[in-house]
Protein backbone atom coordinates (compact mmCIF):
# COMPACT_ATOMS: atom_id res chain seq x y z
CA UNK A 1 0.00 0.00 0.00
CA UNK A 2 2.89 2.43 0.89
CA UNK A 3 4.38 1.75 -2.88
CA UNK A 4 0.89 2.85 -4.45
CA UNK A 5 0.78 6.22 -2.54
CA UNK A 6 4.30 6.41 -3.29
CA UNK A 7 3.80 5.59 -7.04
CA UNK A 8 0.69 7.85 -6.90
CA UNK A 9 1.87 10.98 -5.33
CA UNK A 10 5.12 10.71 -7.93
CA UNK A 11 2.38 10.94 -10.90
CA UNK A 12 -0.72 12.67 -8.90
CA UNK A 13 -0.55 14.93 -12.55
CA UNK A 14 -1.04 11.43 -14.32
CA UNK A 15 -3.49 9.47 -12.55
CA UNK A 16 -5.06 12.77 -10.49
CA UNK A 17 -7.98 13.99 -13.24
CA UNK A 18 -8.32 10.06 -14.61
CA UNK A 19 -9.55 9.47 -11.31
CA UNK A 20 -11.50 12.78 -11.55
CA UNK A 21 -12.67 11.70 -14.72
CA UNK A 22 -14.03 8.59 -13.34
CA UNK A 23 -15.70 10.06 -10.54
CA UNK A 24 -17.42 12.37 -12.30
CA UNK A 25 -18.82 9.63 -15.11
CA UNK A 26 -19.77 7.32 -11.75
CA UNK A 27 -21.52 10.52 -10.42
CA UNK A 28 -23.67 12.04 -13.74
CA UNK A 29 -24.32 8.42 -14.12
CA UNK A 30 -25.98 8.20 -10.57
CA UNK A 31 -27.22 11.20 -11.12
CA UNK A 32 -28.86 10.41 -14.56
CA UNK A 33 -30.51 7.42 -13.68
CA UNK A 34 -27.55 5.15 -16.22
CA UNK A 35 -28.56 8.06 -19.60
CA UNK A 36 -24.85 8.89 -19.52
CA UNK A 37 -23.31 5.34 -20.59
CA UNK A 38 -25.88 3.91 -22.77
CA UNK A 39 -24.52 3.49 -26.36
CA UNK A 40 -26.06 6.47 -28.02
CA UNK A 41 -25.10 9.17 -25.23
CA UNK A 42 -21.51 7.30 -25.74
CA UNK A 43 -21.68 7.76 -28.79
CA UNK A 44 -22.69 11.42 -28.99
CA UNK A 45 -20.17 12.26 -26.47
CA UNK A 46 -17.38 11.59 -28.53
CA UNK A 47 -18.91 13.09 -31.65
CA UNK A 48 -19.83 16.30 -29.31
CA UNK A 49 -16.21 16.43 -28.20
CA UNK A 50 -14.15 15.34 -31.06
CA UNK A 51 -13.35 18.77 -32.50
CA UNK A 52 -12.13 19.49 -28.68
CA UNK A 53 -9.96 16.89 -28.52
CA UNK A 54 -8.16 17.16 -32.40
CA UNK A 55 -7.45 20.99 -31.27
CA UNK A 56 -6.53 20.17 -27.41
CA UNK A 57 -3.53 18.49 -28.90
CA UNK A 58 -2.40 20.95 -31.11
CA UNK A 59 -2.76 23.16 -28.16
CA UNK A 60 -0.99 21.12 -25.81
CA UNK A 61 2.44 21.28 -27.67
CA UNK A 62 1.55 25.78 -28.24
CA UNK A 63 1.54 25.36 -23.58
CA UNK A 64 4.02 22.92 -22.99
CA UNK A 65 6.40 25.02 -25.21
CA UNK A 66 5.31 28.09 -23.02
CA UNK A 67 2.42 30.30 -25.23
CA UNK A 68 -0.81 30.11 -26.29
CA UNK A 69 -3.51 30.33 -28.56
CA UNK A 70 -6.50 31.94 -28.51
CA UNK A 71 -7.51 32.25 -31.99
CA UNK A 72 -8.43 28.21 -32.44
CA UNK A 73 -12.62 28.74 -32.41
CA UNK A 74 -12.34 31.43 -35.13
CA UNK A 75 -10.21 29.85 -37.03
CA UNK A 76 -12.13 26.30 -37.23
CA UNK A 77 -15.06 28.52 -38.15
CA UNK A 78 -12.62 30.09 -41.12
CA UNK A 79 -11.92 27.15 -42.42
CA UNK A 80 -15.52 25.80 -41.84
CA UNK A 81 -17.05 28.58 -44.12
CA UNK A 82 -13.97 27.94 -46.70
CA UNK A 83 -15.18 24.29 -46.88
CA UNK A 84 -18.80 25.01 -47.02
CA UNK A 85 -18.32 27.73 -50.11
CA UNK A 86 -15.93 25.60 -51.84
CA UNK A 87 -18.42 22.37 -51.86
CA UNK A 88 -21.60 24.12 -52.35
CA UNK A 89 -21.38 27.14 -54.41
CA UNK A 90 -18.30 26.11 -56.60
CA UNK A 91 -18.90 22.62 -56.55
CA UNK A 92 -15.31 21.39 -55.43
CA UNK A 93 -15.03 18.01 -54.73
CA UNK A 94 -14.98 17.05 -51.02
CA UNK A 95 -11.55 15.53 -50.73
CA UNK A 96 -10.14 18.79 -52.95
CA UNK A 97 -12.08 20.94 -50.37
CA UNK A 98 -10.15 18.85 -47.63
CA UNK A 99 -7.06 18.71 -48.97
CA UNK A 100 -7.42 22.73 -49.89
CA UNK A 101 -8.68 23.43 -46.13
CA UNK A 102 -5.60 22.05 -44.06
CA UNK A 103 -3.18 23.63 -46.47
CA UNK A 104 -5.18 26.91 -45.74
CA UNK A 105 -4.90 25.65 -42.20
CA UNK A 106 -1.59 25.60 -42.37
CA UNK A 107 -0.88 29.08 -43.40
CA UNK A 108 -2.95 30.73 -41.04
CA UNK A 109 0.05 28.82 -38.83
CA UNK A 110 2.45 30.09 -40.69
CA UNK A 111 1.30 33.71 -40.47
CA UNK A 112 0.90 33.55 -36.83
CA UNK A 113 3.83 31.64 -36.15
CA UNK A 114 5.63 34.14 -37.92
CA UNK A 115 4.78 37.02 -35.88
CA UNK A 116 5.23 34.82 -32.15
CA UNK A 117 8.76 32.94 -33.36
CA UNK A 118 10.65 35.93 -35.40
CA UNK A 119 9.09 39.23 -34.98
CA UNK A 120 9.07 38.40 -30.93
CA UNK A 121 5.57 39.73 -30.55
CA UNK A 122 4.03 37.77 -27.23
CA UNK A 123 1.31 34.52 -28.63
CA UNK A 124 -1.02 36.44 -26.23
CA UNK A 125 -1.75 39.31 -28.84
CA UNK A 126 -1.08 37.75 -32.17
CA UNK A 127 -3.98 35.18 -31.39
CA UNK A 128 -6.11 37.51 -29.84
CA UNK A 129 -5.67 39.88 -33.33
CA UNK A 130 -5.97 36.09 -35.49
CA UNK A 131 -9.49 35.60 -33.40
CA UNK A 132 -10.80 39.07 -34.58
CA UNK A 133 -9.50 38.66 -37.96
CA UNK A 134 -10.61 34.98 -38.88
CA UNK A 135 -13.93 35.74 -37.59
CA UNK A 136 -14.11 38.74 -39.01
CA UNK A 137 -13.06 37.09 -42.28
CA UNK A 138 -15.82 33.94 -41.55
CA UNK A 139 -18.54 36.93 -41.53
CA UNK A 140 -17.10 38.19 -44.47
CA UNK A 141 -17.29 34.93 -46.64
CA UNK A 142 -20.55 33.83 -45.43
CA UNK A 143 -22.02 37.30 -45.37
CA UNK A 144 -24.21 36.45 -42.41
CA UNK A 145 -25.49 33.29 -43.65
CA UNK A 146 -25.48 29.77 -43.02
CA UNK A 147 -24.31 27.61 -45.76
CA UNK A 148 -25.10 24.06 -46.68
CA UNK A 149 -25.75 21.05 -46.89
CA UNK A 150 -22.83 18.88 -48.22
CA UNK A 151 -22.15 16.16 -49.79
CA UNK A 152 -22.71 12.89 -47.65
CA UNK A 153 -19.09 11.79 -48.10
CA UNK A 154 -18.26 14.66 -46.58
CA UNK A 155 -21.15 14.37 -43.28
CA UNK A 156 -19.23 11.03 -42.68
CA UNK A 157 -16.16 12.63 -41.72
CA UNK A 158 -18.53 13.56 -38.11
CA UNK A 159 -21.51 11.66 -38.48
CA UNK A 160 -20.17 8.09 -40.07
CA UNK A 161 -19.14 4.88 -38.93
CA UNK A 162 -16.83 1.98 -39.54
CA UNK A 163 -18.90 -0.65 -41.65
CA UNK A 164 -19.43 -4.00 -40.23
CA UNK A 165 -17.52 -6.78 -42.12
CA UNK A 166 -19.50 -9.46 -40.94
CA UNK A 167 -22.99 -7.48 -41.86
CA UNK A 168 -24.11 -8.78 -38.31
CA UNK A 169 -27.39 -7.24 -37.89
CA UNK A 170 -27.76 -5.59 -33.93
CA UNK A 171 -24.48 -6.05 -32.45
CA UNK A 172 -21.42 -4.65 -34.49
CA UNK A 173 -18.52 -8.14 -34.86
CA UNK A 174 -15.86 -5.78 -36.48
CA UNK A 175 -15.93 -3.19 -33.31
CA UNK A 176 -15.29 -5.96 -30.79
CA UNK A 177 -12.24 -6.99 -33.33
CA UNK A 178 -10.97 -3.94 -33.42
CA UNK A 179 -11.22 -3.69 -29.42
CA UNK A 180 -8.94 -6.58 -29.01
CA UNK A 181 -6.77 -6.03 -31.67
CA UNK A 182 -5.99 -2.53 -30.40
CA UNK A 183 -5.88 -4.34 -26.45
CA UNK A 184 -3.36 -6.63 -27.65
CA UNK A 185 -1.21 -3.66 -29.28
CA UNK A 186 -1.47 -1.56 -26.28
CA UNK A 187 -0.35 -3.89 -23.56
CA UNK A 188 2.93 -5.58 -26.13
CA UNK A 189 3.84 -1.89 -26.23
CA UNK A 190 3.44 -0.81 -22.97
CA UNK A 191 5.66 -4.40 -22.18
CA UNK A 192 8.44 -3.76 -24.53
CA UNK A 193 8.61 0.09 -23.41
CA UNK A 194 8.84 -2.03 -19.40
CA UNK A 195 11.95 -4.21 -21.03
CA UNK A 196 13.23 -1.24 -22.36
CA UNK A 197 13.67 0.82 -19.10
CA UNK A 198 15.00 -2.32 -17.68
CA UNK A 199 17.71 -2.55 -19.64
CA UNK A 200 19.10 1.10 -19.94
CA UNK A 201 18.36 0.69 -15.83
CA UNK A 202 15.56 3.09 -15.09
CA UNK A 203 13.18 2.53 -12.67
CA UNK A 204 10.01 0.43 -13.39
CA UNK A 205 6.52 0.37 -11.73
CA UNK A 206 6.12 -2.82 -9.36
CA UNK A 207 5.01 -5.82 -11.70
CA UNK A 208 1.81 -6.06 -10.05
CA UNK A 209 0.98 -2.88 -10.98
CA UNK A 210 1.58 -2.66 -14.34
CA UNK A 211 -0.52 -6.21 -14.41
CA UNK A 212 -3.26 -3.87 -12.68
CA UNK A 213 -2.74 -0.97 -15.06
CA UNK A 214 -3.09 -3.24 -18.40
CA UNK A 215 -6.06 -5.02 -16.88
CA UNK A 216 -7.95 -1.97 -16.40
CA UNK A 217 -6.88 -0.29 -19.73
CA UNK A 218 -7.98 -3.53 -21.77
CA UNK A 219 -11.29 -3.74 -20.15
CA UNK A 220 -11.79 -0.24 -20.40
CA UNK A 221 -11.51 -0.66 -24.15
CA UNK A 222 -13.35 -3.95 -24.53
CA UNK A 223 -16.05 -1.95 -22.67
CA UNK A 224 -16.08 0.92 -24.73
CA UNK A 225 -16.27 -1.22 -27.98
CA UNK A 226 -18.98 -3.48 -26.75
CA UNK A 227 -21.02 -0.36 -26.01
CA UNK A 228 -20.26 1.22 -29.20
CA UNK A 229 -20.93 -2.48 -30.82
CA UNK A 230 -24.31 -2.44 -28.81
CA UNK A 231 -25.28 0.50 -31.39
CA UNK A 232 -23.45 1.62 -34.55
CA UNK A 233 -20.25 0.62 -34.26
CA UNK A 234 -17.04 3.00 -33.73
CA UNK A 235 -17.59 6.49 -35.51
CA UNK A 236 -14.96 7.31 -38.10
CA UNK A 237 -14.05 10.52 -36.06
CA UNK A 238 -13.33 8.14 -33.24
CA UNK A 239 -10.68 6.07 -35.28
CA UNK A 240 -9.44 9.60 -36.55
CA UNK A 241 -9.05 10.80 -33.08
CA UNK A 242 -6.93 6.93 -32.10
CA UNK A 243 -4.48 7.81 -34.82
CA UNK A 244 -4.16 11.21 -34.25
CA UNK A 245 -3.69 10.63 -30.06
CA UNK A 246 -1.15 7.93 -30.52
CA UNK A 247 0.54 9.70 -33.08
CA UNK A 248 1.21 12.96 -31.05
CA UNK A 249 1.65 10.85 -27.82
CA UNK A 250 4.52 8.82 -29.47
CA UNK A 251 5.82 12.17 -31.00
CA UNK A 252 5.93 14.13 -28.01
CA UNK A 253 7.48 10.92 -25.69
CA UNK A 254 10.10 9.17 -28.20
CA UNK A 255 11.06 11.81 -30.62
CA UNK A 256 13.88 14.86 -30.58
CA UNK A 257 11.51 17.07 -31.52
CA UNK A 258 8.94 15.99 -28.95
CA UNK A 259 12.24 16.42 -26.44
CA UNK A 260 13.11 19.99 -27.56
CA UNK A 261 9.56 21.49 -27.65
CA UNK A 262 9.53 20.76 -23.58
CA UNK A 263 13.02 22.00 -23.23
CA UNK A 264 12.06 24.76 -24.83
CA UNK A 265 9.05 25.40 -22.36
CA UNK A 266 11.49 24.27 -19.29
CA UNK A 267 13.80 26.68 -20.29
CA UNK A 268 14.02 28.97 -23.69
CA UNK A 269 17.25 30.48 -23.15
CA UNK A 270 18.98 27.38 -22.07
CA UNK A 271 17.48 25.42 -24.78
CA UNK A 272 18.76 27.77 -27.40
CA UNK A 273 22.20 27.83 -25.82
CA UNK A 274 22.09 23.75 -26.29
CA UNK A 275 22.01 24.55 -29.98
CA UNK A 276 18.31 24.19 -30.20
CA UNK A 277 16.36 26.21 -32.91
CA UNK A 278 13.90 27.67 -30.60
CA UNK A 279 12.33 30.03 -32.86
CA UNK A 280 11.73 27.37 -35.76
CA UNK A 281 10.66 24.75 -33.27
CA UNK A 282 7.78 27.31 -31.65
CA UNK A 283 7.17 27.82 -35.57
CA UNK A 284 6.29 24.71 -35.85
CA UNK A 285 4.11 24.18 -32.86
CA UNK A 286 1.54 27.00 -34.90
CA UNK A 287 1.74 25.42 -38.08
CA UNK A 288 0.78 22.00 -36.47
CA UNK A 289 -1.97 23.93 -34.74
CA UNK A 290 -3.29 25.86 -37.78
CA UNK A 291 -3.37 22.62 -39.68
CA UNK A 292 -5.23 20.63 -36.49
CA UNK A 293 -7.50 23.16 -36.03
CA UNK A 294 -8.27 23.35 -40.00
CA UNK A 295 -9.12 19.59 -39.27
CA UNK A 296 -11.42 20.72 -36.35
CA UNK A 297 -13.51 23.10 -37.95
CA UNK A 298 -13.83 20.39 -40.98
CA UNK A 299 -15.17 17.92 -38.19
CA UNK A 300 -17.50 20.17 -36.49
CA UNK A 301 -18.89 21.78 -39.73
CA UNK A 302 -19.81 18.14 -41.15
CA UNK A 303 -21.34 17.36 -38.06
CA UNK A 304 -23.46 20.34 -38.17
CA UNK A 305 -23.81 20.24 -42.17
CA UNK A 306 -23.92 23.94 -42.17
CA UNK A 307 -21.36 26.68 -41.48
CA UNK A 308 -22.78 29.34 -39.79
CA UNK A 309 -20.89 32.74 -38.56
CA UNK A 310 -21.16 31.34 -34.70
CA UNK A 311 -19.51 28.61 -35.40
CA UNK A 312 -16.68 28.01 -32.88
CA UNK A 313 -17.24 30.47 -30.70
CA UNK A 314 -15.79 30.13 -27.15
CA UNK A 315 -14.08 26.69 -28.55
CA UNK A 316 -10.86 27.85 -27.45
CA UNK A 317 -11.94 28.45 -23.84
CA UNK A 318 -12.95 24.24 -23.95
CA UNK A 319 -9.49 23.73 -25.42
CA UNK A 320 -7.42 25.83 -23.19
CA UNK A 321 -9.48 24.03 -20.42
CA UNK A 322 -8.59 20.40 -21.55
CA UNK A 323 -5.09 20.95 -21.82
CA UNK A 324 -4.86 22.52 -17.90
CA UNK A 325 -7.75 20.41 -16.34
CA UNK A 326 -5.70 17.35 -17.66
CA UNK A 327 -2.44 18.09 -16.02
CA UNK A 328 -0.59 21.09 -18.87
CA UNK A 329 1.23 23.59 -16.90
CA UNK A 330 0.72 27.55 -16.80
CA UNK A 331 4.44 28.74 -16.89
CA UNK A 332 5.03 25.97 -19.93
CA UNK A 333 7.40 22.66 -19.96
CA UNK A 334 5.21 19.91 -18.66
CA UNK A 335 1.98 18.07 -20.26
CA UNK A 336 1.14 15.13 -21.71
CA UNK A 337 -0.71 14.21 -24.78
CA UNK A 338 -3.34 11.94 -22.70
CA UNK A 339 -3.56 14.23 -20.22
CA UNK A 340 -5.31 16.65 -22.61
CA UNK A 341 -7.59 14.25 -24.12
CA UNK A 342 -8.39 13.08 -20.28
CA UNK A 343 -9.08 17.34 -19.46
CA UNK A 344 -11.10 17.22 -22.87
CA UNK A 345 -13.38 13.73 -21.88
CA UNK A 346 -13.44 15.48 -18.49
CA UNK A 347 -15.18 19.13 -19.50
CA UNK A 348 -17.35 16.96 -22.17
CA UNK A 349 -18.83 14.00 -19.49
CA UNK A 350 -19.43 17.46 -17.36
CA UNK A 351 -21.39 19.15 -20.28
CA UNK A 352 -23.36 16.11 -21.30
CA UNK A 353 -24.47 15.83 -17.87
CA UNK A 354 -25.31 18.76 -16.86
CA UNK A 355 -27.72 19.08 -20.07
CA UNK A 356 -28.92 15.88 -19.03
CA UNK A 357 -30.12 17.24 -15.78
CA UNK A 358 -31.47 20.52 -17.13
CA UNK A 359 -28.86 22.40 -15.85
CA UNK A 360 -28.55 25.74 -17.56
CA UNK A 361 -25.52 26.81 -19.62
CA UNK A 362 -25.34 29.68 -17.18
CA UNK A 363 -24.43 27.41 -14.24
CA UNK A 364 -22.63 24.95 -16.54
CA UNK A 365 -20.21 27.97 -17.16
CA UNK A 366 -19.58 28.66 -13.84
CA UNK A 367 -18.73 25.40 -12.96
CA UNK A 368 -16.50 24.53 -15.60
CA UNK A 369 -14.32 28.16 -14.65
CA UNK A 370 -14.56 26.81 -11.40
CA UNK A 371 -12.81 22.98 -12.20
CA UNK A 372 -10.54 25.29 -13.98
CA UNK A 373 -9.32 27.45 -11.64
CA UNK A 374 -9.19 24.46 -9.26
CA UNK A 375 -6.75 23.05 -11.90
CA UNK A 376 -4.42 25.38 -12.14
CA UNK A 377 -4.03 25.74 -8.55
CA UNK A 378 -3.96 22.00 -7.95
CA UNK A 379 -0.49 23.20 -10.62
CA UNK A 380 0.96 25.68 -8.61
CA UNK A 381 0.14 24.12 -5.49
CA UNK A 382 2.26 20.93 -6.36
CA UNK A 383 4.99 23.24 -8.00
CA UNK A 384 5.47 25.11 -4.71
CA UNK A 385 5.04 21.79 -2.71
CA UNK A 386 7.86 20.60 -4.47
CA UNK A 387 10.32 23.59 -4.43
Amino acid sequence: MKTLVTLFRSNVREYGMLIALIVIMLFFQYQTEGILLKPINITNLVLQNSYIIVMAMGMLLIIVAGWIDLSVGSVAAFIGAIAAVLMVKLDVHWALTMLICLFIGGLVGVWQGYWVAYIKIPAFIVTLAGMLIFRGLTLLILQGEAVGPFPMEFQRLSTGFIPDFFHNEGFHITTVLIGVVLSVVLAVLDWRGRKNQQKYGFEVTPFYFFVLKNVFIIAAVMWLCYLMASYKGLPNVLVILFILIAGYAFVTSQTVIGRRIYAMGGNEKASRLSGVNTPRLLFGTFVNMGVLAALAGMIVTARLNTATPKTGVGFELDVIAACFIGGASASGGVGKVIGAVVGAFLIGVMNNGMSILGIGIDWQQAIKGFVLLLAVFFDVYNKNKSV
